[in-house]
C-alpha cells in the first residue's frame, strides 16, 4: 500500500502540467491510455522500491509515503515514470519529455532506457549522470556522481554499492557486493572484490583500497541486502 500526498488524479494532473509547461507543443492529453497507464505502473514500481528504504520521511506511520514535494521521490518517480511509458508503450517521445524533465527539475541525466534496478536511492540529486551500465539492487548514489563509459565499455556493479558525493565509476569496472565509493573517488578501468572500501586519501590523494565491515548502502535499506546472493 502507498500513501501519497497526492490522490494518482492530482498526480497525473501535476506532471501532466509541468510537461505541458516545458513541452508545449499539444502532443498530449492529460487523459490518454499511454499516460495513465504509465503513472500507474510507475507508482507500483515506486512503491515497491521505497517499501525497502529505512530514510524516515519515505514512511508515515508504518506505510509507505510518496509525497510530490520530496525532491528524491520525485527524482525517482519521474524515472521509473519514463522507463515505463518507455518499456510498455515504446513511446520514445513522452519518455524523451519525462526524462527531460527529471533533469530540468533535479538535475539528473538518466535516460528513460537505462537498466536500473528495482531498488535504488538518489540522494541530494544535482550534476548526477547514471550511464547505461549494469546495475543491481539497493544502489545508492549522491550528488555529482557519474557512472559511465570508456570506448563503449560500461561498469558493472554488484548488490548495495554506494557512491559518495562526486565520486566517478568509468570503464571495464567489475565492482562487487557491498562496495563503497568514497567522496571525489574515481574507479576508472578497475575492479573491486566485494565488500571493498575505496576513496581518496585526503592528504595524499592517492587511491586506497581497505576490506569494510559493513556496507554503506545497508543503513539507506530495511532488509538485508544480499552478499553474492547469500543474505548476510
Amino acid at each position: 500500500m502507498l500513501k501519497m500526498s497526492l490522490s494518482i488524479d492530482d498526480l497525473q494532473a501535476y506532471v501532466f502540467h509541468q510537461l505541458k509547461h516545458f513541452f508545449p507543443d499539444n502532443r498530449l492529453s492529460p487523459k490518454e491510455k499511454r499516460f495513465t497507464q504509465s503513472i500507474h505502473q510507475a507508482l507500483e514500481r515506486t512503491e515497491y522500491c521505497f517499501r525497502h528504504v529505512s530514510l524516515k520521511s519515505f514512511h508515515d506511520n508504518g506505510t509507505t509515503f510518496f509525497s510530490h514535494l520530496h525532491s528524491d521521490q520525485y527524482t525517482l518517480f519521474l524515472w521509473y515514470l519514463s522507463n515505463s511509458a518507455w518499456k510498455e508503450f515504446s513511446d520514445t517521445e513522452l519518455a524523451s519529455k519525462i526524462f527531460y524533465l527529471n533533469k530540468t527539475l533535479n538535475g539528473v541525466v538518466c535516460m528513460f532506457d537505462a537498466q536500473m534496478p528495482d531498488i535504488f536511492l538518489i540522494v541530494h540529486g544535482g550534476g548526477i549522470v547514471l550511464g547505461k551500465a549494469s546495475y543491481s539492487d539497493f544502489f545508492v548514489c549522491y550528488q555529482g556522481c557519474t557512472v559511465g563509459a570508456i570506448n563503449g565499455v560500461y561498469p558493472v556493479l554488484g548488490k548495495g554499492v554506494a557512491l559518495a558525493p562526486q565520486s566517478t565509476i568509468i570503464g571495464d569496472c567489475k565492482v562487487g557486493d557491498h562496495v563503497t565509493i568514497g567522496n571525489n573517488a574515481v574507479l576508472r578501468n578497475k575492479s573491486l572484490n566485494s565488500g571493498s572500501l575505496y576513496f581518496r586519501h585526503t592528504e595524499t590523494g592517492q587511491h586506497v583500497v581497505e576490506q569494510s565491515r559493513k556496507p554503506w548502502a545497508q543503513t539507506f535499506f530495511n532488509v538485508p541486502i544480499p552478499l553474492d546472493g547469500v543474505e548476510t
